[in-house]
């Protein structure tokens, strides 16, 4: 992931073994990450149970808040590819009933948008 895009709010993909190897801990048995992407200081963990985000708060990023989102309370999801002149793609998840999205992200072209929308979709539809 380029400095710009983490700069401009972007996340882009990380390495699910290093994404185990920080956050295995998070993990209960039989409960694996399938995707996980970083941005800036942040990380969202799609695992094949829900959906992790690491939210690392303050200065000095010692304080670090864990939500978990299980798939079932997705009501809904949008996944917006990167145009011609647009750097990014979006990701919108709306929780229960809520008007508004609860979760919006930005992913660099680096990203597949549409590996996003299949994990969401597999856990979310199935």
């Amino acid at each position: 992931m380029g400095l710009f895009s983490a700069l401009m709010g972007n996340a882009g993909a990380v390495n699910p073994e290093e994404l185990v190897k920080k956050y295995g801990q998070l993990l209960i048995d039989g409960e694996s990450i399938e995707l996980g992407f970083k941005l800036i200081r942040d990380v969202f963990l799609f695992t094949n149970k829900r959906l992790v985000l690491v939210e690392v708060q303050g200065l000095t990023g010692s304080k670090v808040e864990y939500k978990s989102i299980l798939y079932k309370s997705i009501s809904r999801f949008s996944v917006e590819t990167a145009g011609t002149f647009d750097l990014d793609a979006e990701l919108k998840i709306w929780v229960s009933s809520e008007t508004q999205p609860s979760i919006v992200k930005q992913f660099n072209k680096s990203v597949n948008v549409y590996e996003v929308q299949k994990v969401l979709a597999l856990h979310v539809l199935g």
